[in-house]
């Protein structure tokens, strides 16, 4: 094939691809700030780079992105006040993703896996994907929900990744996690010298709504984003891809 990607084929392209029994895979991210150094669409390149590399290794394509998700939550991804994150209401959210999942399922696509970047996307999606097939009713029809790219890392990735900074999955926004990948995968969108480090003056397990200031940074990233590397992403990358992979290919033998 010359390419993976949807949005690069033609409809007999597709059409072959569908009746060859390929599988999709249709990455979600979203628009949202990322403090002073990585670009608004930092989740949606994740989600799509992975899909990408999955595709290539189980026999799939990708699907044109989601690039429009959930509302930024303050102790996730530094909230909604930031310029550059433009957000959609749930419920506007699940009906695209219906849309989208019933109409991959009417052109013929059997095997469908959704890829998540973007935290505050997670329930959504499954609520999306469970009411598709609830609709459609295809029994040889399978989706894969997969709410969050990172199901953990090894003891050693995480000590050689993060060491003594790891504050939580909440916190990596924007953090080194996601700036270690991003180094990894587009580093020309990085800019390292307006790296910050930063963090809340008070992280609690609960919202408030208004968000007081207490619960935002300043910068927009939520922890230690000057500790990222682009040997820290890479690390990361094939630790992540791989069991992506290894968990579609298992559920598509």
């Amino acid at each position: 094939m010359k390419t993976r990607k949807m949005w690069e084929m033609t409809r007999l392209d597709i059409e072959a691809a569908i009746k060859s029994g390929m599988g999709i895979i249709l990455p979600v991210g979203s628009t949202e700030q990322h403090g002073y150094h990585l670009p608004v669409s930092t989740d949606t390149i994740i989600a799509v780079e992975s899909a990408i590399v999955v595709a290539e290794e189980s026999n799939m394509i990708v699907a044109p992105p989601v690039a429009y998700g959930c509302k930024s939550r303050p102790l996730s991804g530094g909230g909604e006040g930031f310029a550059g994150t433009i957000s959609v209401k749930g419920t506007v959210f699940i009906h695209l993703l219906v849309d989208i999942l019933e109409e991959l399922i009417a052109d013929g696509f059997k095997k469908i896996v959704l890829f998540n970047g973007h935290m505050e996307n997670a329930a959504f999606i499954y609520e999306a994907a469970f009411e598709a097939y609830k609709n459609v009713q295809r029994p040889d029809t399978k989706i894969l929900v997969f709410d969050m790219l990172v199901n953990g890392f090894s003891e050693q990735t995480m000590d050689a990744v993060f060491g003594d900074d790891f504050a939580g999955w909440g916190l990596e926004h924007a953090s080194i996690y996601e700036t270690s990948v991003m180094l990894h995968l587009k580093p020309e969108l990085v800019n390292m010298d307006a790296a910050v480090d930063d963090c809340p003056e008070e992280v609690c397990w609960y919202d408030i709504l208004p968000a007081p200031d207490k619960m935002l940074t300043k910068s927009g990233n939520l922890w230690k984003a000057t500790k990222a590397t682009k040997e820290k992403g890479e690390l990361l990358w094939k630790e992540q891809v791989a069991s992506l992979l290894s968990a579609v290919q298992k559920e598509f033998k």
